[in-house]
């Protein structure tokens, strides 16, 4: 994950720039598609702490982006981590540590939702600018909630500086950054044995993901899936590979480049579907389908080659993945396709070929048609 979140991260900063970087961290649909695309499971809430892991870990120093905090005792590393950095960049640290503070805190006292704190990212560009991911769990249901700033969009700490919070409604919630919550918090400054005088009952939920594990039919818009796989068809085998000069690319990579292509390119309406986008790697769980290695490094292999051309002046690899973005989308208003539960079924069929993997091991060969008879007649 972490040479693959390298990649597109490079590609973006490449492309439009830190500043947009920060702000697609920031919006939960393309964190979310950004996960699943790296090969994450495409729900759950580990893909916030894998995301911003694979970042930490895989981000250089000269690309000016820098990941501090982490998960439990990570998270309360970030002041000391902030002020080295601040020493380092000349940037002002003090304001740093106050703002990955006051981050934490309004999350965990301010908006009191009953999640509890457990993770704090803390992502800081070279100019200071910055983006904040953290998320909270909720024990007795097992669901988590996270929560997105943008320093870009914060005027005021107390005052609706989220760019957004993702889950569920659950219970009563006291929000008291809400706009309507500024009388509340003029009366609490002034009375504060009283407490609140209002109870704030509606969080703006961005992103909520349902409680089944598998991917379904429905957590994905068919006709996006059937546009990167037409544009796959006619970009690749060979027209792509002999473009981008990089032995063994065949159809299903440039499906895969597609679907990495629009989490580099794509506008936020795009991400309304983030399960989709475990269809180019898979998920380590097995779900849609084994993570295939083989496409999954032949990926980044292709990535990295556009990348260190485009960092010599030739950018012409890294357009052509733009155009395929562009032209998969272009292509869903007339392409026609497998249906979804066909697509997972020829991907698994086809796991072992592309040393598809899980946490449970490698992806076993599909028995022929007579084994299968055979099997099939066992079983009656």
């Amino acid at each position: 994950m972490a040479r693959l979140g390298r990649v597109i991260t490079e590609a973006i900063v490449l492309h439009y720039g830190r500043d947009e970087m920060l702000a697609r961290l920031s919006h939960p649909f393309w964190f979310q598609s950004f996960g699943a695309v790296m090969g994450m499971d495409w729900h759950s809430s580990g893909i916030t702490t894998s995301v911003l892991g694979a970042l930490k870990r895989g981000l250089p120093a000269e690309l000016g982006l820098h990941v501090c905090g982490g998960r439990g005792r990570h998270s309360r590393k970030t002041p000391g981590e902030l002020t080295v950095l601040a020493e380092k960049l000349g940037l002002d640290g003090v304001a740093l540590v106050r703002a990955s503070r006051l981050t934490a805190k309004v999350d965990s006292a301010a908006v009191q939702d009953g999640f509890q704190i457990y993770l704090h990212g803390f992502i800081v560009a070279d100019d200071g600018k910055w983006a904040v991911v953290q998320q909270g769990m909720r024990p007795e249901a097992k669901t988590a909630r996270r929560y997105h700033w943008h320093s870009a969009a914060v005027r005021d700490f107390v005052d609706a500086p989220h760019s957004a919070i993702d889950g569920a409604p659950v219970g009563e919630i006291v929000n008291l950054t809400d706009r309507s919550a500024a009388s509340s918090r003029e009366a609490q400054v002034a009375l504060l044995r009283e407490g609140p005088d209002r109870i704030i009952r509606e969080l703006k939920p961005q992103l909520t993901l349902p409680f089944h594990h598998e991917v379904r039919a429905d957590d994905v818009v068919l006709r996006r899936l059937h546009g990167a796989l037409a544009a796959a068809a006619e970009a690749g085998p060979r027209d792509f590979s002999e473009l981008l000069l990089v032995p063994g690319v065949g159809a299903r990579t440039v499906f895969s480049l597609a679907q990495v292509a629009e989490v580099v390119h794509g506008a936020p309406f795009r991400f309304s579907d983030p399960a989709r986008f475990s269809m180019a790697h898979g998920g380590k769980d097995g779900h849609p389908f084994p993570v295939p290695l083989a496409v999954y490094d032949r990926t980044i292999s292709v990535m990295r080659a556009a990348l260190e051309k485009a960092k010599l002046g030739n950018e012409e690899r890294l357009e052509a993945l733009k155009r395929l973005a562009l032209q998969a989308q272009a292509l869903e208003r007339v392409a026609r396709g497998p249906s979804f539960d066909a697509f997972v079924e020829a991907e698994r069929a086809a796991s072992h070929g592309y040393a598809g993997r899980t946490v449970m091991g490698w992806a076993q060969p599909e028995p022929d048609r007579r084994e299968r008879k055979r099997l099939s007649a066992l079983l009656r």
